[in-house]
């Protein structure tokens, strides 16, 4: 059986894509070159389904959720809230998987972050 290797990518609609394209190589520091390429870290990628009446997304709207991965979460929220971002005040730890935080893009897409156990 011929399987998938990993994320090819994830495309988002939105209404300014160069501004909402700056937002994420501002904020997030995610460095995708003209054509959308970033040459990322190596590491896991959860890929799991939840249930369709889950508030875990934020919008009931939004169907899926991007999760990134971080160093260190505390760094990274403290940095979004510097830059003005939409921060979730609430953090999730979970045994043996990490901790986990949130932020809202200027388009309104809620999105995980992750710092691995």
């Amino acid at each position: 059986m011929e399987r998938v290797r990993g994320i090819g990518g994830y495309f988002l609609r939105a209404a300014d894509p160069a501004g909402l394209s700056a937002w994420y190589r501002d904020c997030l520091g995610l460095d995708a070159d003209e054509h959308g390429l970033w040459r990322q870290d190596t590491g896991l990628t959860v890929f799991a389904t939840f249930d369709s009446g889950t508030d875990y997304f934020g919008s009931r709207s939004q169907r899926t959720m991007l999760n990134f991965r971080v160093r260190d979460l505390d760094a990274m929220l403290a940095q979004l809230r510097a830059a003005g971002a939409d921060v979730a005040e609430e953090t999730q730890d979970m045994d043996g998987v990490g901790r986990f935080g949130w932020v809202t893009d200027p388009e309104g897409n809620r999105i995980e972050l992750w710092q691995p156990a």
